[in-house]
Parts: structure tokens; sequence; C-alpha cells
């Protein structure tokens, strides 16, 4: 008994059930036509849940969001064209954080390519330089072998995403027409309508399963951690693990070594009784070279990616020290390139490998000068942080995240925008009881596509805030008719500057003419008018008692929030400098003496 079907709706039937069997739960679509086969594949599919996104840049940074929250692959949907080229910012950025996507472009047949074709364009592995993994999967192929290798490929995709290589994939689907469903082209055995998807049992790759490959890596510096006194351990930008941050603050209680933890790490929220050795302000402390003059490591381990600061990479530029960089895929976040291994290997599981031995060798220092005087530094920093910064007059851009920081209940999601607010997070945020998670944009770190982001963590139905900028709001304002569409509870706070405002932070600031007609770049936009043309509520917020009673009230909704704070740039880069040099001679005083 043979069946009519359209061999493209068929062909995207047997991927797309294949990816629902192995866990796949999300797609974002952008609509078109030549992506007909498997936007009505996955529309019929229950499983999966889709959501419409006529932006496809949007769409992309929506489903970057989603897999960050739900640590798994989204799939991503497209036409041929211009719609696929408009991916590769989020692709870029999920490669960068190896954060698992399943692009899906449909693309014209081979014999319409260079031809002149409407809508084609050259497609093939157009990601190259930013993809995990990438198939043509050719035109449909209607037998048994080409259901089956079809089946394959779905699998590879989603196991190179999840763990063999983690980060995007690309799958490029060339389409004839026609691609409707009740236009056939082909009849086919009943057999294959009971093709079944098959299974796939997820095996994490590297050497988190080999207990003996990871006692050869640390026996090669366990030696140098028991006679080096002079540690540091870095924490830089890390997707949420306790059990990785419980870990680390072990390791540094026995070591005796500060962790200078990044505003990204997730290690200053939650910090309990080991909060002390958590160093939040080594922005400020390394500004002092009276101070790093006495204090220069001789081993520095760093987990995470390369850290936020400017100041740190100075610092591990000019440093001596035997640094190791340890995490999964052996990363290289080294842009000093002088470290002396990257370590391929689970930091959860080298950590706890390393207190293992650290026991065995009944290692004990005590009484670490060392570790004193970054714990002190850390005192007096956070001292003339509260009399600068906490208390200044709001609504400095130094002083709002800690004031949001205060006000929103413990489990929330915190994203930070790109520029400004991830740096004021850097230097300013201190430790707290609080446990937050905090996520980022820190592959590539443009501003781009953030809102769109957000409202993907924002679906984990945790209250979610967004922190961002003035250029980055108006560089994704196609993300509020998402948000809008799928009443999607994100408050996002806008500090308006009215421009890029971290220019007035660097060296070029009044040093060249027309400085801010071709820096700051002023737009002079109103964002209220704006923001309620999208069916979203808009508030200005003018002092702290507004920012509290405002957030309070959006928290309590089930829809999206635009708290906008207008800022002065030039008074906020003057506390700022205010606040480093006053830390940089209390610091210069107390360790010369």
């Amino acid at each position: 008994m043979k069946t009519k079907v359209n061999r493209n709706i068929l062909w995207a039937q047997i991927f797309i059930d294949q990816l629902a069997t192995l866990g796949v739960r999300y797609a974002c679509i952008s609509p078109g036509s030549r992506s007909t086969p498997l936007t009505y594949v996955l529309s019929k599919n229950r499983k999966i849940k889709s959501f419409i996104n006529i932006d496809e840049r949007s769409s992309a940074f929506f489903a970057l969001g989603l897999a960050k929250a739900t640590d798994q692959p989204v799939i991503i949907v497209t036409t041929s064209g211009t719609a696929v080229a408009e991916l590769y910012p989020a692709i870029i950025e999920a490669y960068q954080q190896r954060t698992p996507l399943i692009i899906c472009t449909a693309d014209r047949p081979p014999e319409l390519i260079g031809t002149g074709a409407n809508q084609t364009i050259n497609q093939y592995n157009i990601f190259k330089n930013h993809i995990r993994w990438f198939r043509d999967l050719g035109l449909p192929s209607i037998n048994e072998n080409g259901f089956y290798h079809l089946q394959k490929i779905a699998m590879k995709a989603y196991q190179i995403s999840l763990t063999e290589d983690r980060g995007p994939v690309h799958l490029n689907f060339p389409f004839r027409k026609p691609l409707e469903p009740f236009s056939y082209t082909d009849e086919i055995c009943r057999k294959f309508f009971k093709l079944k998807p098959q299974k796939f049992v997820n095996k994490k790759i590297g050497f988190t399963q080999n207990g003996s490959q990871i006692k050869r890596i640390t026996k090669r510096i366990i030696d140098e951690l028991i006679e080096y006194n002079r540690g540091i351990i870095i924490a830089g930008p890390m997707e949420s693990d306790r059990e990785l941050i419980k870990s680390i603050k072990k390791l540094s209680a026995l070591l005796k070594y500060p962790v200078f933890a990044d505003g990204l790490s997730q290690m200053r929220f939650g910090a309990g009784k080991k909060a002390k050795d958590i160093i939040s302000n080594f922005n400020s402390i390394l500004k002092s070279d009276s101070f790093n003059h006495d204090h220069d490591p001789e081993v520095i381990l760093q987990f995470g990616r390369t850290p936020t600061s400017s100041l740190i990479e100075n610092f591990l530029a000019e440093s001596n020290a035997n640094r190791y960089l340890i995490n999964h895929y052996g990363d290289e976040f080294d842009p000093a390139r002088n470290a002396k291994a990257i370590l391929s290997v689970e930091p959860e599981v080298f950590c706890r490998q390393l207190i293992s031995f650290l026991k065995i060798k009944k290692f004990s220092r005590k009484n670490s000068e060392w570790l004193k005087a970054f714990n002190k530094a850390e005192v007096i920093s956070e001292s003339i942080k509260n009399r600068i910064i906490v208390n200044a007059k709001f609504p400095n851009e130094t002083v709002i995240i800690t004031e949001i920081i205060k006000q929103v209940p413990a489990g929330s999601n915190i994203f930070i925008g790109n520029s400004l607010p991830v740096r004021d997070l850097d230097n300013f945020v201190s430790t707290t009881s609080k446990r937050l998670i905090i996520h980022f944009n820190r592959g590539a770190s443009g501003i781009d596509g953030i809102i769109s982001t957000a409202f993907g963590i924002a679906l984990s139905k945790k209250p979610t805030v967004l922190i961002t900028g003035d250029l980055s709001f108006l560089h994704d304002l196609n993300a509020l008719s998402i948000a809008a569409k799928y009443s999607i509870p994100l408050i996002i706070i806008v500090i308006n500057n009215n421009g890029g405002g971290i220019f007035e932070s660097l060296p070029i600031a009044g040093k060249v003419k027309r400085f801010r007609e071709f820096f700051i770049t002023p737009h002079n936009i109103e964002l209220d008018s704006i923001v309620k043309s999208f069916g979203i509520n808009h508030q200005l917020i003018a002092n702290r008692s507004q920012l509290q009673l405002h957030l309070i009230k959006s928290l309590n909704k089930n829809s999206p929030s635009v708290l906008e704070i207008k800022t002065n740039a030039v008074k906020s880069a003057e506390l700022r400098n205010k606040y480093f040099n006053e830390i940089k001679k209390k610091l210069k005083k107390e360790f010369l003496k």
C-alpha cells in the first residue's frame, strides 16, 4: 500500500521528530516561503514549542537566551537569502560562549545557485568561522537509506551542539518546489510513516569521566601549589554552577589564596561564610602600584572566560606567575598569551581532585600574611565604596546596579548588558548572601541582541531583570514585539545617558575635536512613546523610592515593563575616578608603611 506525500514535508518531519525524541523542546521561527516544510512540521509538533518572530536577528538572540536558560539546544529556522545572514551575530555569540543552537536554514535547489534567481545566495557553510559543525543535507532523498541517514545527521547535530563540541551547529536544507503539504510529489510505502526516531544516550566527553587522566594533570601542579604561598584564584565569567562555586571556595580555603571574583562569575552572590576571601574590589586594588609591587603572585589558577576587566588583562600580561587555565573544552581564554598550560578538564572535577590530593598530603597553610593583605585591601576598598558610591546621589550610574541588586528577590535572573553596565557591576557590586543568577552575552561582547536574549532567559519563569544602556536598547527594539506577543515578564532597566557614555571613561575623552559628535553620538530619542507603541508599560525613574516602587510593581506583573533612568555620563565618570583615586591614595598609605 502506497501513500501520496510531499517529499519536502516528509523530509522535514523525519528530521524534526528525531530532534524531539532526543529532547529538543523549543524552536524559534522567522516565517518565509522556502522554509515552509520546516515551519509547517514544527507547527504540528506537540513536543516542541515554537516562537514566531519576524526579525531573524532578534529570533536568533531569543533562541540564544532560551538555550542559556534551559541548557538545551534550541532550533532556529529561517528562509533562504539574506534572512540567513541576519542570524550571524547571535551565532557568533553562541560560538564564543558555547551555547547550544541547531540552526536550520532553508535554501534554493542547487541548480538556482549563481543564476540570479530571487532570494538566492551562496549559503554553503556561510557561518564557517563561527560554527561547531555544518552539513548541507542536499535535496530530500525519499528512500530508506536517505531517511536513516537524515536521522543520523539529526543525532550528530544534537550530540555536537550539546556535548561533543558544544555550541551552534548549522544544517542547510535545499528544497525544490512544491513546498506545501497538500502538493504531492511522491508515492511511498506506508511503512515509512511508522519509522521510529532513534534513541540517543547522552555521553559527555573529555576528562569528566576519566579519573586517571585527571590525576596525572593535577599531580603536575600540586607541588607548585604546596610550595608557593603567593597564589591567586581568578574566577572569570561563568554560567551558574553551584557545585563549582563551592569547590573553588574550598580550594581557596585550603590554599589560602584570595579569589578574584569577576562580577559575572556568580561567586559574589550567595557568598556565605568564606565571603571575606572573595575579592570583589580587585579592580580598585590593582590600580594601586604600591600594592601590586609587593603582591606579585607566583601561581594563578584561572577558571571561566576571559575576565571583564582590562586591568586584569594588563595584570596578567605583566605577571611572571605560573598560570593555569581550567575549562572543559580547553578554550584559550588568554589574551596575554603567557599561560603555562590550558587544561581541558571539567573544572569542578579538577577542584575536587586538587582538594583530595591536598588532604591526602595533610597539607595545611596557616596564618597566611599573603591572604591577610588582600583581605585588608578589600576592607579598605569596601569602606571607600560605601562612602562614595553606595551613598552617591541617585541616579548616578555607579549606584544603579547596586540598588537593583538590593531590591530584587533572591533567586532572580539578572541579565547584564555590555559596555558600561557590565563594568559597573564588576567594579561596584559587593559580595552578598543573596543568591542571584547572572546572565550575560560576553562571547563577543556586542550591544546587539541584548533584549532578545534576555526575553529568552525570562521564559525560565524566574523573576528576570535586564540592566542595559540606551544604545543597546535602541539596537534591539524589534524584540519588544515578541515580548508583547507572548507576554514575557521581563523587567528592562534602561540606563539612558543619551549615547555612548562609556567613551567618557576612555583616554580619548576631551582629547579630540567634535568628540561628542563622533564618539558619544547623542540620539535625543524619547523612549516612552516608542515603548508604549508596543503596548508595554514604561516608567521614568527619578529617585530610589520610585525605583523600589515600580520594581516591586513590575515583579508582580505577568508582562514586560521598561523602567528608564536618565543619567549624566560626565558626572558618573567623575565619581568613578574619584572612587579609584581615593583607594589608590589609601592603599599607598597603608602598604608603604
